[in-house]
């Protein structure tokens, strides 16, 4: 349903108000809640070598399949809002080992808690229109566990069937320690890019989270270069301005490269226009992000 909203956005310690019109989901300043891009699609892979490495999430051999428990029809759907609890912690938040695959949903879809679990939530196809992948970041007992979008470090358990698994070739590691971002494909660091993330109580959140999808700046602030929103939200929902709050995380340009390098954000990750556009060219939605302190040694493109 499309609605209009006074946004927000801050420029040393400057507030202006900007009215947003948009369908449904809402860019806010330096947190990203806007209509994703609908038509977002994966880059042309046609002289891309296909990766020879196996999938890192391999199958836990187990005996049987735990029998799925039905769904009550009753059972909230995740969407851009925050997801429901109930989820389990991701064991492995930090992990940058890539992963690979990704799960796209063929129907409305019951994620549990467990294998043979509780279910906690219904996934669809798409939020708001956008087509929902989620990297695959384990497999155990015919199940298998995704990162959950509209949360932080959660993981929901998806029975067999449902839904079709998607390659994944690219992941993005973010170092707040040294404000660095680096893509890598097929597990080789591609390139690095300078960052500017979040300030003092409004931290870019840690762990693993992945690219919802992707959208129009909607001011001239963001440098004219479409924003990707990210699976994550703000740990603490209440320390950002009250017009932020439900807003996702986002990686965007900016108007000018003056703070790179600097925690001057309200939690996204913000990098230079020429940086923004070459990911958004060669990154496709679904992708994995991973937000570390800082990585055990630089990657060689530092």
């Amino acid at each position: 349903m499309p609605f209009d909203r006074k946004t927000p956005y801050r420029r040393r310690g400057v507030w202006v108000a900007a009215a947003v019109g948009v369908p449904a989901l809402l860019v806010t300043a330096l947190l990203v809640g806007q209509a994703l891009t609908p038509s977002s699609t994966a880059p042309d892979d046609r002289n891309v070598v296909a990766d020879p490495t196996p999938s890192s999430v391999e199958q836990t051999p187990e005996e049987s399949i735990p029998p799925a428990a039905p769904a009550p029809d009753g059972l909230p759907v995740v969407d851009y809002d925050p997801a429901p609890g109930g989820f389990p912690a991701d064991p492995a938040s930090t992990d940058v080992t890539p992963l690979t695959d990704g799960a796209h949903p063929t129907r409305r879809l019951a994620a549990y808690d467990a294998p043979g679990g509780r279910p906690r939530a219904f996934l669809e196809p798409a939020i708001r229109g956008v087509e929902l992948t989620m990297p695959i970041a384990q497999r155990r007992a015919g199940w298998t566990a995704v990162l959950l979008p509209s949360a932080n470090r959660r993981l929901a358990w998806l029975p067999p069937g449902g839904f079709e698994t998607v390659p994944l070739r690219d992941q993005i590691v973010v170092e707040r320690k040294v404000h660095r971002l680096t893509w890598y494909r097929a597990g080789k660091a591609v390139r690095s890019w300078e960052v500017s993330l979040g300030q003092s109580g409004q931290e870019t959140p840690l762990g693993r989270t992945f690219i919802l999808g992707r959208t129009p700046p909607p001011e001239e602030v963001y440098g004219g270069v479409d924003i990707y929103a990210l699976g994550s939200v703000p740990d603490d929902p209440e320390s950002v301005p009250s017009g932020l709050q439900g807003a996702h995380i986002g990686v965007h340009s900016w108007h000018d490269d003056d703070e790179l390098g600097e925690n001057t954000t309200n939690g996204c990750i913000r990098l230079t226009r020429s940086g923004q556009r070459e990911l958004l060219a060669e990154v496709r939605p679904g992708s994995s992000v991973v937000v570390v302190d800082q990585l055990a040694a630089p990657p060689p493109t530092a």
